[in-house]
């Protein structure tokens, strides 16, 4: 009889047991001593996995043999494993060995090693590559994994060490002396550099970056570590004015249809009348405690009640990979939410600064507004539909055409914006394009979790990041600080907070969401930081240099969003990881992650919504899929 043909089910008895003894006997090898029968029964008699035998003998009382034809596969394989070195798990025995090879063969075999502090840590430090690369020969025993890091990601290092050399090298020698060691542009490149590694540090903590890269800008500028000229201001906030063409295109891109759609009610309620509070909120306190004019104080609140995606994400995505919240959606209502906050944030900040700094009669000045509203998302949804149709959707290079148009669309947008005065309509214009043209591209084909668009401005904004953060809080001058204002300006944020979470709450009311996710969400919707660093700043691009009023005005304005990020930013990713475990619901079987995850960096596009319906958050707190 030829065992192939045999059908096999595991845990099945086969009952006609003669046929296949008279052809084969099959017998275990224990898991203690190899080569060596049962150690229970005749020890002393040596064996093969399988042994023939004539068709009169068929001993088999008191056998020890397991009646299935599974056990040879699995004695073949254990044979496999023994003359690898392993067994079940136990180690051969090891010879001497060198140093590399004494480390790697610790990280194969050792648990124990593999559950101490420093392998945590390195593997926490480098963090996870799956995907093959090819390695020269002999790295591996050079530098044994994880205490050194992947030979792609050291050659990573040096590529970009390069290209960072070549561009200081072409940027010296077209600019001369600034670009040299001492020289304003050569200490923007280090304090970049110095924020970027700071930042990682602090990721490794579990708290954003960004509260690294803004604390280096801080520490460099009062300890006299670093001195930028007066006469690369605009440089700088050209800087800050492309930083923000990257976040809104980010956010556009962001809103998931779906998601808004299936929750187009729960959604804007959730988003816009929270933050219509907040910032009344600290526009009323700011006036009343701090005597700025109206203006100013709405400018104020319009900044401070944006949410930042870039603080609660990488927390969304540790509770999402766990299971946490993903029935009812909730980790795409809150990206939707800060994405929705930070368009009217913007918005609403480019029209205030345009009456504020604007020379133009009373009668424009107030019709600015709508005109700006109009403007802006006539602008975006005619550039967005345009990118469905430039370029082609067979062309080779559509990625990076597509990117280029979104890119370029949203600085024609900002830049020309202020030019003619409407500096409202340009942010609301990079949202509505990228959004509209995100629309557009699904319906081709391109899946929401996996756009290649969304990833390159991904990377834009790894590299904009330290520059906007570390160049932000070199504008803070403690010595300057006035104790009692901060105090004030501490007292308004935490008051506006407040108030938001509560209004949060009752407006959940009627959802479907229950007490707990409602909570969760109020907690997450408090952390601040992008909008706050990109425009915290610019209405000191804007004012008269010669008027004091204004200089402590814009200075103030300065001194909320850098304590706004400072309060809530690593409060609100302690309070979202702590908390996200107690108030969502788990479902039984984390959702597999998608394709897009083994081919790329993971994305806020990565959280999708499943599903709303009721019932689904009792199927997952009964564990059942």
């Amino acid at each position: 009889m030829d065992l192939n043909n045999i059908e096999t089910h595991p845990g099945r008895i086969i009952k006609n047991n003669d046929e296949i003894c008279n052809k084969i006997r099959r017998v275990s090898i224990s898991d203690q001593i190899i080569g060596i029968d049962n150690p229970t029964f005749e020890h002393n008699r040596a064996i093969s996995p399988c042994s023939q035998h004539d068709n009169n003998e068929i001993v088999r009382k008191k056998s020890i043999l397991h009646n299935t034809i599974n056990d040879c596969i699995d004695n073949q394989q254990q044979i496999y494993n023994t003359e690898n070195g392993r067994i079940n798990g136990q180690n051969r025995k090891k010879s001497a060995m060198s140093l590399s090879s004494s480390i790697r063969e610790k990280i194969e075999y050792t648990d124990q090693l593999k559950s101490s502090w420093l392998y945590l840590f390195c593997t926490r430090c480098h963090g996870k590559d799956d995907t093959p690369s090819w390695e020269p020969t002999g790295w591996h025993k050079l530098c044994p994994s994880p205490f050194c890091p992947s030979y792609r990601k050291f050659s990573r290092i040096i590529s970009l060490l390069l290209l960072g050399l070549m561009t200081w090298g072409i940027t010296y020698a077209i600019i001369g002396d600034d670009a040299a060691p001492g020289g304003p542009l050569f200490s923007i490149a280090v304090l970049a550099i110095i924020a970027h590694f700071v930042g990682w540090i602090f990721s490794l903590t579990t708290l954003p970056a960004l509260i690294g890269m803004l604390m280096t800008g801080i520490v460099m500028q009062n300890f006299n570590l670093i001195k930028i000229d007066h006469k690369y201001a605009p440089v700088i906030s050209v800087l800050r004015k492309i930083a923000l063409v990257i976040i809104l295109t980010r956010a556009g891109l962001d809103l998931d249809p779906n998601a808004l759609k299936k929750q187009k009610i729960t959604m804007p309620k959730l988003a816009m009348v929270p933050w219509l509070v907040e910032g009344s909120v600290v526009a009323i306190t700011a006036k009343y405690l701090l005597e700025l004019e109206w203006i100013w104080c709405f400018l104020i609140g319009s900044i401070v009640a944006a949410v930042s995606p870039a603080v609660v994400v990488p927390c969304l995505f540790r509770l999402r990979g766990k299971g946490y919240g993903v029935a009812k959606g909730i980790p795409t209502l809150i990206i939707a939410i800060s994405g929705i906050c930070d368009a009217a944030s913007v918005a609403l900040f480019g029209i205030l600064k345009s009456v504020l700094f604007s020379h133009d009669p009373l009668w424009y000045q107030i019709m600015q507004g709508p005109i700006a509203i109009i403007g802006g998302l006539g602008f975006g949804i005619l550039w967005g539909f345009l990118a469905k149709y430039v370029p082609e959707k067979g062309d080779p290079f559509m990625v990076p055409l597509r990117v280029l148009m979104l890119l370029g669309g949203g600085l024609i947008a900002v830049f020309g914006s202020e030019a003619i005065e409407l500096g409202g309509a340009g942010p609301l214009a990079v949202v509505a394009a990228a959004f509209v043209s995100c629309y557009f591209w699904q319906k081709d084909g391109w899946e929401v979790d996996d756009n290649p668009v969304a990833i390159s401005f991904e990377i834009f904004w790894m590299l904009f990041e330290p520059i906007l953060f570390s160049i932000t809080g070199t504008e803070i001058k403690i010595d300057q600080l006035n104790s009692s204002k901060v105090y004030l300006i501490v007292g308004c944020l935490v008051t506006a907070i407040i108030m938001r979470m509560i209004t949060t709450v009752f407006v959940g009311i009627g959802s479907k969401l229950n007490m707990k996710e409602k909570i969760f969400i109020a907690f997450a919707c408090m952390a601040k930081a992008t909008v706050q660093a990109a425009l915290g700043p610019a209405t000191l691009d804007e004012i008269d240099k010669n008027n004091k009023q204004q200089i402590d005005n814009a200075q103030t304005t300065l001194t909320f969003c850098v304590l706004s990020i400072i309060l809530t930013a690593p409060i609100g990713a302690i309070i979202i990881s702590l908390s996200g475990p107690k108030l969502l619901t788990k479902i039984k079987t984390p959702i597999p992650p998608t394709n897009g995850w083994r081919t790329r960096r993971p994305s806020i596009r990565d959280i999708s919504i499943i599903n709303e319906d009721p019932d689904l958050e009792e199927s997952a707190g009964n564990g059942k899929p």
